[in-house]
């Protein structure tokens, strides 16, 4: 009967590991909303990015920037227009001339590669909709810069449109047509030392429904 007795429990120890075993799988193989969030790597690569200003000396690959193009060519856009059009720069002459001519793009000058990302405005809707194309090339712009991190690059967005100074002295520099507007110019490279994002998480500037507790009104045409 001791036997018998002893027996059971140790079926019974058997069966709560296994059941915790099973349980635990379950949890691994359906995790809750909550985790597949934390552990999405889309949305690490989009909390931890930030704008990199320092490079170190290794060189950026001709493969690296292919990627990074080919990631602001998936973006989003009206109409499925695809205004995008880019120039990459690797002349340091130019990148030197960059830096020296405009005070927000002094880093310019230890980047390895800079991405000039620019609109046709003959490419997206005629009328109000050809501004579209600021949207379309900003989508871009993110998507690039989204591409770098995540393949370890540094990366910084530095604005070009609307400042007319600005589009005039890339136009003329980079000989571009009448009809393509450069929006910004980015740095990449690879980071020099640790790089910490800013955390811009501020639920006050999140309104539901509409911007005061009134609720929305339908417009009736």
């Amino acid at each position: 009967m001791k036997n018998k007795g002893f027996l059971i429990i140790i079926l019974a120890i058997g069966l709560v590991i296994v059941s915790y075993k099973w349980v635990e799988s379950l949890q691994k193989n359906h995790p809750t909303e909550n985790e597949t969030i934390i552990k999405n790597t889309t949305f690490d690569d989009i909390m931890s990015r930030t704008s990199v200003r320092a490079y170190s000396d290794k060189d950026v690959t001709a493969e690296q920037v292919d990627t990074l193009l080919k990631a602001a060519m998936a973006a989003p856009t009206a109409g499925n227009k695809q205004p995008w059009r880019f120039v990459v720069i690797r002349n340091k002459e130019v990148l030197t001339f960059i830096s020296e001519e405009f005070g927000s793009m002094k880093m310019m000058k230890e980047a390895k590669v800079a991405i000039v990302v620019c609109g046709d405005v003959t490419a997206t809707f005629p009328g109000e909709g050809q501004d579209y194309w600021i949207e379309d090339t900003s989508a871009a712009t993110e998507n690039l810069l989204l591409a770098a991190h995540s393949i370890g690059l540094g990366a910084v967005w530095c604005g070009i449109y609307p400042m007319k100074d600005r589009v005039k002295i890339f136009s003329e520099m980079l000989h571009l047509p009448k009809e393509i507007l450069p929006l910004g110019c980015i740095a990449i490279g690879y980071p020099e030392g640790e790089t910490i994002p800013k955390d811009k998480w501020k639920p006050e500037n999140v309104h539901y429904e509409s911007w005061d507790s009134v609720p929305a009104t339908l417009i009736k045409k």
